[in-house]
């Protein structure tokens, strides 16, 4: 991709996807290979990667904000870019191959895109056809050189939108925007949405608390998954609190654990509704220095591997089947509507415990770092 006579150097665009391929090590080298080829603008595309690329120390190498989906991620990069790399590891060379022709599909480009899956183990022309550099990245990476696959994963009716999953393991939670609807029990799902409203599975034994949680989604846009989101067990690096010096403000996070970062940037602590939303949340803001005040009932589905909080955090386990109605009454009462306020850490405890009253079960303290 470089021709030095004509001092022409190609521009690369690189997607990172997911917190395993920055927590194995691979999408580092991967992009240090890319830069042999050209000029590489990296970003990242997903939620949780940017927890792997802090606990990494990358955030010169990969940019992390904002939020964007990998297909969206790659869009930001259409103009500035001669290729595009996609980068990820999937479970199995199936669900990656699936994976890239979405994530192809959904981007509608028409430059070069090429997929590199370090867990599949292939490089993929995600244009459908045979490309010249993604045979010499496979063979200089003494990976298979594949094709993805035609897709059928959406399809639409009156009123109603079905989608599939394949690729997945019996037995994985399988998700849709961050809220677990079930438990796989073959490799193939089958979702169908009528009005907004999941009115059908197959291959799933349901969650029905989880499906009562999403009271409208759009089946077609949504982010389903299959398994944890991040099973790496790394040292996180915490960094300063995340307060803004104009005082002491507290957000409510309530089943969104994956909006954390945006949600939560300048406050000093986070309200956080439900048993993984404060998992998997807590860990997010953990690396931004904002500790959490959980509500959580115990139906905890790990939908996350290992998860740390920063110190200063308490969780509030209350009775089961009140995290809900807990939450909701420190949405009106506290928060009175509002996701942002202005509160010390300490009085937004105390209010939190008057609220949760009866169906108080007991408050943790968390006060140890990292093992």
């Amino acid at each position: 991709m470089r021709d030095d006579s004509q001092g022409f150097i190609a521009r690369i665009g690189v997607v990172v996807h997911g917190p395993k391929i920055i927590d194995s090590g691979f999408a580092l080298r991967l992009i240090n290979y890319l830069k042999k080829l050209g000029s590489v603008t990296a970003v990242l595309g997903g939620t949780m990667g940017r927890v792997a690329v802090i606990d990494a120390g990358l955030e010169d190498a990969i940019t992390i904000s904002p939020r964007r989906r990998p297909s969206h991620s790659i869009q930001d990069l259409e103009a500035t870019s001669d290729l595009i790399f996609l980068l990820n590891q999937a479970k199995t060379q199936q669900s990656g191959l699936v994976f890239g022709a979405m994530v192809a599909e959904a981007a509608g480009m028409g430059k070069p895109l090429i997929q590199i899956d370090c867990g599949g183990g292939f490089v993929a022309s995600l244009r459908g056809e045979e490309d010249e550099l993604a045979l010499q990245v496979a063979s200089d990476l003494g990976l298979d050189s594949l094709l993805p696959p035609p897709l059928s994963s959406v399809s639409f009716g009156k009123n109603t939108t079905k989608r599939s999953l394949s690729g997945v393991c019996p037995g994985e939670l399988i998700s849709i925007n961050g809220t677990v609807v079930g438990r796989a029990t073959e490799s193939r799902v089958e979702m169908e949405a009528k009005d907004g409203r999941i009115v059908a599975m197959k291959g799933v034994k349901p969650k029905q608390h989880g499906l009562e949680k999403l009271s409208c989604v759009d089946l077609e846009n949504a982010i389903i998954r299959s398994g944890s989101i991040r099973k790496s067990v790394v040292r996180p690096r915490f960094k300063a609190g995340g307060r803004d010096g104009k005082g002491e403000w507290a957000v409510l996070i309530d089943h969104c654990a994956e909006d954390a970062f945006e949600a939560a940037l300048g406050a000093s602590v986070a309200v956080t509704v439900g048993d993984d939303t404060t998992l998997i949340a807590g860990d997010i803001l953990a690396r931004l220095g904002i500790p959490v005040i959980g509500i959580v009932d115990g139906d905890l589905d790990r939908l996350a591997g290992s998860t740390v909080m920063l110190p200063g955090s308490m969780v509030f386990r209350v009775m089961p089947g009140y995290d809900d109605l807990v939450g909701r009454r420190v949405m009106d009462e506290i928060f009175q509507g509002e996701r942002r306020i202005c509160i010390s850490a300490g009085d937004l405890a105390e209010k939190v415990k008057k609220l949760a009253g009866e169906h108080l079960v007991v408050i943790e303290q968390i006060k140890s770092d990292f093992p």
